[in-house]
């Protein structure tokens, strides 16, 4: 075997650098300036695409949801409010029936008290007793009109406050928790 002379093995290392430089093959291509032009045509390319993707199909599609969402959760809202304003409707014309019960059963009192005092002290203790049962029965039917009222008002605001859950999350909620969300206390969870 012969022996390679320090300067053959210069030739050759010499030659291996020149080859690397010519071919490329040193270093990442990313960083070698004759590749940047197609590295950046490529970029353009992808973030056109990207871009029109985002802007044409994506966002439409996103905004429609959002726009129904939005929509929803407004007719749900308004629902509610035309709901509650006829239940105030409602209890208002319960109240207005009642005082007007209240005014004929004190105007019927009135009117019997003042025939019995004309006919006679006797004729007036009758007739005081029979006034006083006429008007705790006026005020028992107007109790019961007012307990029927507030009873419809109350199941009225249990199935809208239960359909707007519904709605809004999808899935219906536990009778108890409705009563007690509308009773003001926190349900049993």
């Amino acid at each position: 075997m012969a022996a390679e002379s320090p300067q053959s093995h210069g030739a050759d290392t010499a030659h291996t650098t020149t080859t690397e430089a010519e071919h490329g093959s040193g270093g990442l291509p990313q960083f070698q300036f004759q590749h940047w032009g197609g590295q950046i045509a490529y970029l353009l390319v992808l973030f056109v695409i990207l871009y029109v993707l985002i802007a044409r199909v994506f966002t439409p599609r996103m905004r429609r949801v959002l726009d129904e969402r939005a929509s929803t959760i407004a007719t749900a809202l308004e629902t509610a409010r035309q709901v509650q304003a006829e239940a105030l409707d409602q209890a208002r014309t319960g109240e207005a029936e009642v005082a007007e019960a209240r005014a004929r059963s004190q105007r019927v009192a009135a009117e019997a008290r003042a025939r019995a005092a004309a006919d006679s002290a006797a004729v007036a203790a009758v007739e005081d007793a029979k006034v006083a049962e006429k008007v705790a029965a006026a005020e028992a039917q107007i109790q019961k009109a007012r307990d029927a009222a507030m009873t419809n008002v109350a199941g009225i605001a249990e199935d809208i406050a239960s359909a707007i859950v519904a709605k809004l999350t999808g899935k219906a909620p536990a009778a108890a928790d409705v009563k007690a969300a509308l009773a003001g206390r926190p349900g049993a969870r």
